[in-house]
């Protein structure tokens, strides 16, 4: 019997290690919500279905366990379609996706980005909703991990990124 409980405890155990092994998305309206609760920074990756390096960088950036911790802890995460057709009310103004040719854009996404759209684009908001700061492009994870902690711990406030990268000592462990 004991031996039973002891396995069925470690099943347990595993399973729902695994299930913590991902990121908390929500969406943009549920991160703007919950800031209001509790601030902390929002993390949004804009994205699309067509971008290979969209998919890349959930693969082999957004998989790791040191990131995928980092930003459970520190952020609220949001994936966000650059092509979504809702509209998102968000400060006052209705955000809509746009028509464009054979593609169409989020207003949302162009307004985050400056209107240079741009996928994957990894955009940073700090727990007062201001722009921080948007980083096209696909992101390795070592890469990912030094600017969400330079990010998150509010070190672009006090230190130059090339100061901060120098000493920056990696926690990655996959």
């Amino acid at each position: 019997m004991k031996k039973i409980l002891l396995i069925l405890l470690m099943v347990s155990s595993t399973i729902y290690i695994q299930a913590q092994e991902k990121i908390n998305w929500v969406s943009f309206e549920k991160a703007i919500e919950l800031n209001k609760e509790n601030p902390k920074p929002i993390l949004i990756d804009v994205y699309t279905d067509w971008c290979g390096y969209c998919k890349k960088m959930d693969i082999n950036t957004y998989s790791n366990t040191t990131i995928i911790k980092t930003i459970n802890e520190k952020f609220y995460a949001v994936k966000f379609d650059g092509e979504a057709k809702e509209d998102i009310t968000y400060k006052g103004h209705t955000f809509k996706y746009q028509k464009n040719g054979r593609r169409g854009y989020h207003q949302l996404s162009a307004s985050l980005m400056n209107g240079k759209l741009s996928y994957p684009t990894t955009i940073f908001l700090d727990e007062n909703e201001e722009l921080i700061q948007a980083i096209p492009g696909y992101l390795d994870k070592k890469t990912f991990e030094k600017i969400i902690v330079f990010f998150s711990d509010k070190n672009y406030e006090s230190k130059k990124w090339k100061a901060f990268e120098k000493d920056f000592e990696s926690k990655l462990q996959d």
